[in-house]
């Protein structure tokens, strides 16, 4: 059995075990004593705790429908397919001002830049071509008349990039597209009023006043910040450009194998329309190169003001609560100082006094932190029901991180006036 004479150190390894054993029951002693602080003041725990809980509250609520928006939009708008990207006249993320120099100076994309992309440009996995007609028109069925549908002209292949799939029936063929056939794909909100009760298939329904025969449905998509995406036709582009616009601007979508080969595709689509156009090296693209990122890039950007502005409410709200435990400590440091005296006495260092307070405070804000996570649950769950929120693991993290660091940092000036209380003058205080 090893002897140590006093002079001799004891081993680090225990010293350093001594010092986490104190440490941690330092630590449990002062959770229990803020614990049962905030329950033998009820009242004044609340209004102490108000602040932080209404910070809390704020910051994850409001990261909730920002993240369940996102989601959102990356579902039903950015949603251009996988790994696809989208050939059109503009930029999708151009402010205003360079959208008006866009349209003076970039040309539409016309079928035949479609044409020579698609006979020059190798290794893609799938390449389509779309158009609208503006404004929307109507739909007719006997009596039955729906006003402003969706009126889209496309290719074959928009199967296989775009949202649409069928439900039954068949989607337009080459054979549609090669004879420019009077052919139509329907949405849903179609079948619903012209057909209820009966098979859509092979029915004639009139589209902007000209006949059409059905050969297939779509299946349901569903709503989109409360507009249909299921009022819609779809016909040939090539019997678009026979009966209603001889020169329409269509945007061409490519769908590359993977993520990595989309990115080389861009470049050599890019490279590919300058060289279609004669575009000096110096100038810029006359024309818009847009992937799923780019929506969402535009979209985060719209809502990084709103984060930002919630950001400095939050900021305000944690101060204002952090300032009010920093009083209630103060006014505890008070309320102690007997006990203070007395822990001082029996041995206790200004660091165990410094980290009890402390400790106390995070505890205080953390409580706060805890039941504005609850709250914001419960008011994502209620946004939730009537347009979308969806509380992100990290908000919660961070909330209660933000919480629990004010009351640590706003709690450091009461501990440490507690810690510099002279035992004999605090031992002199009477409770």
């Amino acid at each position: 059995m090893a002897v140590f004479s006093p002079a001799q150190p004891l081993p680090r390894a225990k010293t350093k075990q001594g010092a986490w054993s104190r440490a941690w029951a330092g630590a449990g002693e002062a959770f229990w004593i803020a614990l049962e602080a905030l329950a033998s003041h009820k009242l004044r725990s609340v209004l102490t705790l108000l602040g932080v809980v209404i910070a809390t509250t704020t910051l994850i609520a409001v990261m909730s429908v920002i993240n369940g928006m996102n989601l959102y939009i990356a579902d039903h708008i950015a949603n251009l397919g996988t790994n696809v990207f989208v050939l059109d006249q503009f930029h999708w993320t151009s402010s205003n001002e360079d959208w008006l120099k866009e349209r003076r100076r970039n040309r539409p994309i016309r079928v035949e830049d479609y044409d020579f992309v698609k006979d020059s440009l190798r290794g893609y996995k799938n390449i389509g071509a779309e158009a609208w007609l503006w404004p929307r028109p109507n739909a007719r069925y006997r009596s039955h008349i729906i006003d402003e549908i969706s009126f889209q002209a496309v290719t074959p292949s928009m199967i296989d990039i775009g949202q649409q799939q069928v439900e039954f029936g068949r989607y337009i063929s080459e054979t549609d597209y090669l004879h420019s056939s009077a052919v139509c794909f329907i949405g849903q909100d179609l079948v619903k009023e012209f057909f209820p009760n009966t098979d859509p298939l092979d029915k004639e329904i009139l589209l902007n006043g000209l006949p059409f025969r059905v050969i297939g449905v779509a299946k349901a998509l569903g709503n989109t910040f409360g507009q249909s995406q299921d009022k819609f036709a779809l016909i040939p582009l090539s019997t678009f450009r026979k009966t209603f616009i001889a020169l329409p601007r269509v945007n061409v979508s490519i769908q590359a194998w993977n993520d990595h080969q989309m990115y080389e595709l861009e470049d050599e689509v890019r490279a590919l329309m300058r060289a279609r156009r004669h575009i000096p090296y110096s100038e810029d693209d006359n024309f818009g190169i847009n992937a799923s990122d780019t929506v969402m890039a535009l979209w985060k950007q719209l809502t990084g003001s709103v984060f930002a502005v919630t950001i400095g409410i939050v900021a305000v709200f944690m101060v204002i609560g952090g300032i009010v435990i920093m009083n209630i400590m103060l006014a505890s440091v008070t309320e102690r100082t007997h006990e203070i005296g007395i822990r001082k006495s029996l041995g206790a260092r200004r660091r165990d006094i410094l980290l009890q307070f402390v400790f106390e405070s995070g505890v205080m804000a953390a409580v706060g932190g805890g039941v504005g996570v609850i709250l914001a649950v419960g008011v994502s769950e209620l946004v939730n029901i009537f347009f979308t929120s969806s509380v992100p693991f990290y908000a919660v993290f961070v909330g209660l991180f933000v919480s629990t660091a004010v009351g640590l940092f706003f709690g450091i000036y009461p501990a440490s006036r507690a810690a510099r209380l002279d035992p004999i003058e605090a031992l002199r205080m009477e409770n």
